[in-house]
């Protein structure tokens, strides 16, 4: 190798031990830095390693290949490939042992002096060492030497004695024939042997890829290819085989030789080794000239290819071992993901690990785990309590837990659907009240609710359904408001507007209930037995009645066990006037600064107000949306109350608050207002469910709104909620009907391959499936006995001989009279027992219900000469209903 860049090579025995071989061969070990092996004269590899020289060889001039010997023993010999052709075993240090000393120094020569490009040893065979050299007209280029054969000198020829006589040593430490010769006529450049077969070698010829058989030398398997250098066989895939040229890399399955099953993206520069690792499946290194980077192939993952034009995936990375140009490497025999570099000058070595890639796994469950390398890490925090505290605010851990207590399912109380996601959720009781409410609106529409005639809905029947689904932002739109003046506690009045769609917003909020009497009472004793005084004293207030909220901040004074701020805001309501500059306004203002409560903070800012200026309720956001709308609603004119919730609902859908739904209805405006939810919380469950209830034109078709629902089903098969999965599919077919999923499993005809009951939709039937069979168990329904597309009659029942399609009311029995009975016990049961069954592996069958009977007395098939078990077959064979006793 002399003038050519190094190579490097690791021991097979020693994993500390490594040789660089450029114009001499020098025995390295590789040690921690600081040990005791260490000495002066130590290189540093990296910040943890050293190496120190342990021997030089300088003896084997002109090298330009070198092997290691595999076996153990004798220790450190080596085989060098000379200029001239020459084979060389030399040794690394001393060595006591008699056979080393034997083989050290012998020479094996070929016939004709070429140079020598590759050399292997044998890995089961050791005594045979293959060696690749270059063309030299008819002579052989790949010979297989035994180096423990001896010279004959009185075998030899006088013309053999003349060209060794120029070499200065004993004749019997040179061999010059070799044990095989192969590859006549061409040059060899790579080998290598196969490890699945030790008497397969791989060389790489002039222009082919060829497979040796030293069991029958004459024939020999090949390939034509340009990638013929650098053959190396992957260690843990013995099928696999890399070459390269030039700049491009070719992947070759020996089981499908005929071309590589994968080329690697070609380099700019030439490549000038290739390598597989030793300690990690399918990662492949390569090295290109004047590069100080190492590109890695990972083929760990790689497809098995499905056709002939199909070509694995593959991953590519690069890794940096050093800064200046990098002569050659080697992966460490043992070491995981390891190999040491050497620089293409001064022979700078590295000691280099290539770190995996991280893989994080995110389950289903809350659990977190990532795999690097061999290992597999399980992330499990310090603190207990910390972790479970943090998974329970996990927006997954609270779709999981809702959906096990059914939530979003109950379609008859929809308000109820808050209790099964907790109850502690301000937001999410507002919507389902909210949806509630559209939902009665639905059936009063649809006439299943009664409703006198005077009612508000009378007025609006030409669009009741735009005006339910479309929320009070479009209802306010339409208003045409009128002004009265109401008579109250406070010495002056209070301007309050009235009209027909102002009050179908107060319902909506919840304020007031149906009919014409704008009635708050009943609205304010829900609110007492709810315990909320503050917010019942704010309504009753914002109506007028003073006397009223007075007297219920003293009931829940008395009912808190003397709530002070209670008591404090009683007493001023009492001596509230309406001067403007009296000392009770003075008091009262700085007093609404210092309550913590929002609603005692609104009752103070509406006393002191301006008549239409009313800021410091309606932008008090701790209060109620829908309090806060049936407020503007009660005192904001026409031109200011559109604005206002306008604005409010361009808030509710900026900060994804589901109060606002009440604004926006199952509009374009709410799905906007639940996309900016999802995005806050990833709470898909609240937005399938929700959106389900709005309009399937408008609503269910926007891909915002399908994209939740899928990602909610995957989740409940992620959770392996497979009866919930099912239930919310029916759930959504019901009120989707455009998302039932087609027919997926038909019954087709033996002879032409068609359904039969692809007409099924084509003739009146009562239920589904094979009702025009007769499945409904009535002697009066039409009978199909042949396929509808070619008429073919269709199989027989093996027990009652009649065709399919013939119901089971109009078979003759078995004569059992508990058959009977199970064929008249249900309708639902009597369809199942018409329907076709048969056995996968038999192919013998017949109506259900026959074949039911017969297998409780029986054990194999009904057919005469068939000795199938069917029913034992199928593990549902054996399974008693739980219902059963």
């Amino acid at each position: 190798m002399s003038g050519s860049k190094p190579d490097i090579f690791w021991s097979p025995h020693h994993p500390d031990r490594y040789v660089i071989c450029d114009s001499e061969l020098g025995l390295y070990r590789i040690g921690p830095v600081g040990s005791a092996e260490a000495k002066a004269g130590t290189l540093p590899l990296s910040e943890e390693t050293a190496a120190t020289l342990l021997a030089i060889n300088s003896d084997t001039p002109y090298m330009k290949c070198v092997a290691w010997y595999p076996k153990h023993e004798p220790e450190c010999l080596l085989a060098v490939g000379q200029a001239n052709g020459r084979v060389v075993l030399t040794s690394l240090g001393q060595s006591h042992n008699s056979t080393c000393k034997e083989l050290v120094g012998k020479e094996f020569v070929p016939k004709h002096a070429r140079q020598c490009n590759t050399l292997a040893w044998n890995p089961v065979d050791s005594n045979l060492l293959a060696a690749g050299l270059d063309k030299h007209r008819a002579d052989f280029s790949v010979l297989i030497w035994d180096i423990s054969s001896k010279f004959s000198p009185e075998a030899s020829v006088a013309a053999e004695k003349i060209r060794l006589s120029s070499v200065d040593l004993d004749s019997g430490t040179v061999v010059t024939k070799p044990l095989y010769e192969l590859g006549q006529n061409d040059a060899c450049l790579s080998l290598c042997w196969l490890l699945r077969d030790p008497k397969l070698l791989l060389a790489g010829m002039h222009r082919n890829l060829a497979i040796f058989d030293l069991r029958n030398t004459s024939q020999k398997t090949f390939v034509n290819t340009k990638a013929i250098q650098g053959v190396t066989v992957d260690p843990h895939f013995p099928d696999r085989v890399a070459s390269f040229f030039e700049g491009q890399v070719a992947i070759w399955d020996l089981r499908k030789f005929e071309k590589p099953v994968l080329t690697l993206t070609e380099q700019p520069k030439p490549l000038t080794k290739v390598a597989w690792c030793p300690t990690r499946t399918g990662l492949l290194a390569t090295l290109t000239r004047d590069s100080n980077i190492i590109r890695l192939y990972d083929m760990q993952h790689t497809p098995t290819p499905i056709g002939d034009e199909t070509e694995p995936t593959i991953i590519e990375r690069c890794v940096q071992p050093c800064d200046s140009q990098i002569g050659s490497f080697a992966w460490h025999p043992s070491s995981q993901n390891r190999m040491v570099v050497v620089s293409a000058a001064n022979r700078v070595m590295t000691d280099f690990t290539v770190f995996e890639r991280i893989s994080l796994a995110w389950s289903s469950t809350t659990s977190l785990m990532w795999a690097c390398g061999r290992h597999l890490y399980d992330c499990v925090e310090d603190g207990a309590d910390g972790l479970k505290s943090t998974i329970e605010k996990d927006i997954a851990t609270k779709m999981r837990q809702r959906a096990q207590s059914r939530y979003g399912h109950d379609t008859v109380q929809l308000w109820k659907n808050h209790l099964l996601a907790g109850g502690n959720d301000p937001q999410l009781k507002s919507l389902w009240y909210d949806l509630s409410y559209i939902l009665w609106k639905t059936l009063l529409h649809k006439g299943l609710i009664s409703q006198c005639a005077e009612d508000m809905e009378l007025k609006l029947q030409g669009n009741k359904q735009s005006v339910v689904y479309s929320g009070i932002k479009n209802i306010v739109k339409t208003s045409s408001g009128k002004t009265s003046d109401i008579g109250s506690d406070r010495q002056t009045d209070v301007p309050r507007y009235h009209s027909d769609e102002r009050s179908l917003a107060l319902r909506l909020c919840g304020w007031i209930s149906r009919g014409s009497d704008v009635d708050v009472e009943p609205f304010l004793r829900s609110l007492e037995q709810e315990r909320e005084w503050e917010r019942a004293a704010a309504v009753a207030l914002f109506n007028l009645d003073i006397r009223r909220a007075i007297q219920i901040l003293n009931k829940g004074a008395t009912a808190e066990k003397g709530d002070l701020n209670l008591n404090v805001v009683a007493m001023a309501l009492s001596g509230y006037t309406d001067e403007k500059s009296s000392l009770w306004r003075e008091m009262c203002s700085s007093l609404r600064l210092q309550l913590k409560n929002p609603y005692l903070c609104v009752m103070f800012a509406f006393l002191t107000s301006e008549p239409g200026a009313y800021d410091g309720v309606l932008n008090e956001s701790s209060v109620a949306v829908r309090d806060r709308v049936a407020f503007a609603c009660m005192f904001l004119s026409d031109a200011q109350l559109p604005r206002y919730i306008d604005k409010l609902t361009n808030e509710m859908k900026e900060a994804g608050n589901l109060e606002g739904i009440l604004l926006t209805g199952l509009t374009k405006d709410g799905v906007d207002l639940m996309e900016s939810y999802v995005d806050r919380t990833g709470d898909v469950q609240t937005a399938s469910f929700c959106m389900l209830k709005g309009s399937p034109g408008e609503v269910l078709k926007d891909p915002r709104v399908q994209c939740w629902i899928d990602n909610y089903r995957n989740l409940l098969d992620a959770w392996r909620f497979w009866h919930k999965r099912a239930e919310f599919d029916i759930h959504r077919g019901k009120l989707d009907p455009s998302s039932k999923p087609l027919a997926q499993v038909f019954v087709s005809c033996n002879f032409c391959g068609k359904s039969i009951s692809y007409s099924c939709s084509a003739m009146p039937h009562q239920g589904r499936g094979f009702s025009q069979y007769g499945v409904s168990g009535s002697p009066t329904k039409s009978k199909v006995t042949s396929c509808p597309g070619c008429r073919k009659p269709l199989p027989r029942c093996a027990l009652c001989l009649m065709n399919m399609g013939t119901p089971v009311s109009n078979c003759p029995g078995t004569g059992k009279s508990d058959e009977k009975m199970d064929l008249t016990r249900e309708n639902k049961l009597a369809q199942f027992n018409n329907w076709f069954t048969w056995c996968h592996n038999c192919r013998h069958g017949g109506h259900a219900g026959h074949i039911l009977s017969w297998f409780r007395d029986h054990t194999e098939c009904p057919v005469s000469a068939c000795t199938c078990k069917c029913m034992q077959l199928d593990t549902t064979g054996n399974l008693v209903p739980s219902d059963s006793s």
